[in-house]
């Protein structure tokens, strides 16, 4: 056990050290697994709050409120009297005396370390294009996007010319995946929901939502007949489905889509994923988009007592492709892990992790989803309600379970969405239109 340097806050026993970097759906199991046992547990996250990320096109839409898929970690870990929380960045690794560097130039020691650092969006060159085209993985973005959503109607309604109208009523979804997807459906009920009731001179004729997929189909991971039954419902919405088609310039005025320039409100981006850079503080190749590779038992390849789990890692599955970059797969991995190395020495005889696929999912709007088990498959109002049991079912507690069942409930019944909220403070709005 290393001695306690005093650049390590966490003054605990003379245990065995668990460091868990990121408090995702994977690392948050992972604590979880190990809370109450015989090890020091010390969890680093540069957020205090845990987020579930699934609901997150909810709070972009505003059909919830931030805090109803957010709650503090130390919330959330708080019973276990073993485990710690710091609210830092992790920004290295020094493997030959086991420390994780901050970026507030602390470091945290650790026996074991597990690297659970989650993604982010891949702009596949194009960096600048995050300011004009927000993604989906933090509630700023969400925010962001919200923000965005909103103020376009606004000024929607106050314009006097046609042409501005429309471009501030369109909205473009790069991305065919479940979020891209989840959002561009989203998107379109908002809209029509609230030109239909809460705005004068929009009329429903002019919103217009575009989903932009590169590939020849949307929702790749899913069978044929779900894909097809997914561009139905989005086409039946108003959404226009375009696929095999480039996005090659994002600006503050719209995307450049297969060559043409078209004007738009709001962009939303959901065009892939990478992994953190986590791989680098390991002086590592990594794999599949930065992801760090790992042996069947979580254990990162040429390291003894550094782990990794969820989308940080690269873990083949029968036919050599990585896992999904699902929740369900972290918090399996990190349930798996944390029961490991809460006991001295049962690395060696685990069995290897696998994982028990219990279907993937994605919503397409109200009373339409698709779910995929492998043998059978489901769509339409049956799926529909079997992904909000199971979503409710996944939030981190009773509290966020009762208040996004009673919000969806409302929110079914009348139609109406309550946290349509513009954050006046926020730098990004520009210069209203003019009524003449």
């Amino acid at each position: 056990m290393n001695d306690l340097e005093p650049a390590d806050p966490i003054v605990t026993t003379p245990r065995r050290r668990v460091v868990i970097i990121g408090a995702g759906f994977g690392g948050l199991a992972c604590a979880g697994a190990l809370g109450d046992t015989d090890v020091d547990v010390i969890v680093i996250d540069r957020r205090n709050h845990n987020l579930f990320q699934p609901l997150l096109y909810q709070v972009a839409t505003a059909a919830l409120s931030p805090a109803d898929i957010a709650e503090p970690i130390r919330r959330t870990l708080g019973r276990y009297r073993n485990v710690h929380i710091m609210l830092a960045e992790a920004d290295g690794i020094d493997v030959e005396t086991k420390q994780v560097k901050l970026k507030d130039g602390g470091t945290v020691f650790y026996d074991q370390l597990v690297i659970a650092t989650g993604s982010d969006y891949n702009y596949f060159g194009h960096d600048e294009w995050q300011h004009f085209a927000p993604g989906l993985k933090t509630l700023h973005e969400a925010r962001r996007i919200r923000h965005r959503l909103l103020l376009s109607f606004e000024k929607a309604e106050r314009t006097k010319d046609p042409a501005e109208r429309k471009a501030l009523l369109t909205s473009i979804v790069v991305g065919g995946g479940p979020t891209g997807v989840e959002m561009a459906g989203a998107i379109s009920e908002l809209g029509r929901s609230m030109a239909q009731r809460d705005f004068r001179s929009i009329p429903a004729s002019d919103l217009r939502v575009i989903l932009v997929e590169a590939g020849p189909r949307i929702l790749a991971a899913f069978p044929e007949h779900l894909q097809a039954y997914a561009v139905r419902h989005l086409e039946k919405m108003g959404v226009e489905v375009r696929l095999g088609a480039q996005v090659s310039d994002i600006t503050a005025e719209g995307a450049v889509i297969a060559g043409h320039m078209v004007p738009a409100g709001s962009v939303v981006w959901g065009a892939g994923v990478k992994a953190s850079p986590a791989f680098r503080w390991l002086g590592i190749e990594g794999k599949a988009s930065g992801r760090i590779p790992v042996d069947a038992k979580l254990r990162v390849e040429g390291f003894k007592d550094i782990f990794s789990l969820g989308d940080t890692s690269f873990q083949p599955d029968k036919n050599g492709a990585p896992l999904p970059a699902l929740a369900q797969v972290a918090k399996q991995q990190g349930r798996y892990l944390g029961k490991l190395l809460a006991r001295p020495g049962a690395i060696e005889t685990a069995k290897p992790f696998h994982f028990a696929n219990r279907g993937n999912t994605a919503v397409i709007g109200r009373n339409a989803a698709i779910f995929d088990f492998g043998r059978w498959t489901l769509k339409g109002y049956f799926a529909w309600i079997l992904w909000a049991i199971v979503h409710v079912y996944l939030l981190v507690n009773f509290e966020k379970r009762m208040l996004v069942t009673v919000q969806w409930i409302w929110r079914y019944l009348t139609r109406q969405r309550g946290a349509r909220l513009i954050d006046e403070n926020d730098k990004e709005d520009v210069a209203p239109a003019t009524i003449r």
